[in-house]
C-alpha cells in the first residue's frame, strides 16, 4: 500500500486509538480488500468511530483524525 491510495480515506477503528504516542488499530478499505493499521492521532478515538488518514508513516502505520460524514447543510440534503 501507498501514501497515495491511503491518504484521503475513511477507515474505521478496531482497536481504540489512544492518543499521543499510544496507537490503536484501524481498518481500512481500499479496492475492496480490508487492510488494518497501526493508528496514531492527537486525541483519543473510540472503537467504531470512523477516521480520516491524513499521513503514511510507512509500513502499517498510519496518522488519523476523527471524521464524521458530512451532513445536510441547513436542512438541505446533500
Amino acid at each position: 500500500m501507498t501514501a497515495r491510495s491511503l491518504i484521503g480515506k475513511v477507515g474505521v477503528v478496531t482497536a481504540r486509538v489512544r492518543g499521543g504516542s499510544l496507537p490503536g488499530e484501524v481498518r481500512v478499505v481500499v479496492q475492496g480488500i480490508p487492510h488494518y493499521y497501526l493508528a496514531y492521532c492527537p486525541v483519543p478515538v473510540e472503537v467504531d468511530a470512523q477516521v480520516l488518514v491524513i499521513n503514511y508513516r510507512g509500513p502499517r502505520q498510519i496518522d488519523v483524525e476523527p471524521w464524521q460524514e458530512p451532513g445536510p447543510v441547513g436542512g438541505i440534503p446533500l
